[in-house]
């Protein structure tokens, strides 16, 4: 069930079990930029790029939500606007190039600019996500799970990515290693640790929320190839949510650990 939100809300919360422990996450879950910024400078196609947002993660966290009945929380804005899986402080937050592409609307940005967005769309979207966690923690009376959402391009400079979905993270391998081991039995699907990315990035979503709290946690990448339409966030909705039913329902997860990080202070 959706819980209602304003239009011009910068997240939006799908409500689910709390008591069952589990939080889903898609930073980037849309295109969308507010009418007040126009298309930021950029040709409308930029928008049908994975430089605007995580292409078919939308659909995926909905329907995994439904399926798993649980909670999730999803940005509302492009991540050209500004990036929530980045640090306050990280200086590609609101990006003037991305993939070769010149933003103009972001270059140059004054100071107020970039508190604005900081105040109106990213503080926003972290509150959500932290309240969530915390309701689902309460609720549940355990450390919550919280696994998020992403997608890659099929190649990257003209080479192809092997792999169909793979999972992200730091030093808090408690999730990641059970989850890998049933991905990789689903037949005829490639998967990896850490790739296409480094799952260890100082002050993005999975830290602020995660490691920092000791809470059990993985962030999942899916081709984007893979889930480009409906047929294909349907095939991997019905692959994954049973895949995280049984990673959530192992009681020895849903611990507070402390774990070193391997992005150094926060």
């Amino acid at each position: 069930m959706k819980m209602p939100q304003p239009d011009d809300s910068p997240f939006e919360i799908l409500d689910g079990d709390r008591s069952r422990g589990l939080v889903l996450l898609a930073d980037h879950a849309t295109n969308r930029v507010p009418a007040a910024y126009g298309r930021l400078g950029l040709p409308g196609a930029a928008f049908e790029r994975h430089i605007a947002y995580d292409i078919g993660i939308e659909g995926l966290t909905r329907a995994l939500a439904e399926r798993l009945d649980v909670p999730a929380v999803m940005s509302r804005f492009s991540r050209l606007l500004i990036d929530p899986n980045r640090a306050e402080d990280d200086p590609t937050l609101i990006m003037r190039i991305s993939d070769g592409a010149i933003v103009p609307g972001n270059h140059p940005i004054t100071a107020d600019e970039w508190r604005h967005r900081l105040e109106t769309y990213h503080r926003p979207y972290h509150g959500a996500v932290s309240e969530t966690i915390g309701k689902v923690a309460e609720a549940s009376g355990r450390a919550p799970l919280v696994v998020s959402l992403h997608s890659f391009t099929p190649f990257w400079k003209g080479t192809p990515r092997p792999w169909h979905i793979t999972v992200l993270w730091d030093s808090d391998h408690r999730a990641v290693d059970p989850l890998l081991a049933e991905l990789a039995a689903i037949p005829g699907v490639v998967t990896a640790s850490n790739e296409p990315y480094d799952g260890a990035l100082r002050g993005d979503t999975m830290f602020r929320h995660c490691m920092k709290a000791g809470i059990p946690h993985a962030l999942i990448e899916v081709r984007q190839d893979e889930i480009g339409d409906e047929a294909g966030i349907a095939r991997w909705a019905e692959r994954l949510a049973p895949v995280l039913a049984r990673l959530n329902a192992d009681e020895a997860l849903h611990t507070y650990l402390t774990f070193p990080s391997r992005t150094g202070p926060y």
